[in-house]
């Protein structure tokens, strides 16, 4: 007869992997939540992604394409508080309230997008420089410091320029530009790591190199892309913000650096909404992700804490 019977699941054990990263985790987070600077960006990084994941209900999209801004002809350069366009509108009847809630759902893909390929690029070639070492790591390091060599946003601007004016171009351009910091930041944490004992020790009992990488050397070498991310995500949002402005976006699209752009001209006119409320969102989210990135990096970096 076969036994149905319920086996009680062990506990976890309070020194298991995962025991040790969920204690690290919450002191982490205790940390963090004891700088008021830290707290005050994390509560306006909270408050832009419910914008940007809440915004088809805040705002209700009336064409195919939601990006796109909505114009109201027969609107325009209205003052804020104007029914129906509670921010103004803009010389061609572009709702700047529209514009800055869909804006924030536009910056959040162009930062997550971005990052997310930088760090995945910047990890693999930064590890197989700093893991592997030799020829690999010279050629690889060669071409980093070359690109390291030019200024961030002329060369996304160059990019940007070449392939036309287009936002997928600007993620693109961007990605190009950012990977190599990761690649230089991971290399140089990893070649520092596995000089420790316990990875010879894990050599010493026969582990494969891959099981060395991703048990042992990858993990303890993750922290600083952390922080790094953490503050390009506000970083990257500035950056094309600049280029959307200058034109290398498409015309229409509900995104900060387009707004602004079309609201220069009205500025020196007394219509100064058009472009004041989307640069301040550019403003308000560099500045969030900056004063969290700064306090994260202060707990879990030390050593780098008053540089």
């Amino acid at each position: 007869m076969v036994d149905t019977t319920i086996q009680p699941r062990l506990p976890i054990s309070s020194s298991s992997p995962v025991m040790v990263r969920v204690r690290r985790f919450a002191e982490v987070s205790r940390e963090v939540l004891k700088n008021p600077t830290t707290v005050m960006g994390l509560i306006i990084i909270i408050a832009l992604l419910a914008m940007a994941l809440f915004a088809p209900l805040i705002t209700t999209p009336n064409q195919p394409d939601p990006y796109q801004m909505p114009r109201d002809w027969g609107a325009l350069n209205e003052p804020p508080g104007t029914p129906g366009h509670p921010l103004g509108t803009t010389s061609t009847g572009g709702d700047v309230w529209y514009g800055v809630v869909w804006g924030s759902r536009t910056s959040l893909q162009l930062s997550v997008i971005v990052v997310g390929i930088t760090v995945t690029v910047g990890i693999i070639m930064g590890s197989l420089a700093g893991f592997i070492g030799g020829k690999i790591d010279e050629i690889l390091m060669r071409i980093v410091d070359v690109l390291l060599a030019i200024p961030e946003l002329i060369f996304a601007l160059a990019i940007a320029a070449v392939l036309g004016p287009s936002f997928g171009n600007i993620i693109f351009a961007l990605a190009v530009v950012f990977w190599v910091k990761y690649a230089r930041i991971i290399r140089g944490q990893i070649i520092h790591i596995k000089q420790n004992e316990y990875v010879d020790a894990a050599r010493a009992i026969g582990d494969s190199k891959l099981r060395i990488y991703l048990k042992d050397i990858l993990p303890n070498s993750i922290t600083p892309v952390v922080v790094q991310a953490t503050m390009d995500m506000g970083h990257i949002v500035l950056v094309g913000a600049t280029l959307s402005f200058i034109g290398l976006a498409e015309a229409g699209l509900a995104e900060w650096g387009v707004l602004v752009s079309d609201g220069q001209a009205g500025i020196s006119s007394g219509r100064w909404w058009a472009s004041t409320f989307p640069g301040a969102m550019v403003f308000l989210w560099a500045l969030a992700f900056n004063l969290f990135g700064d306090g994260l990096r202060d707990v879990l970096d030390p050593r780098t804490e008053g540089r």
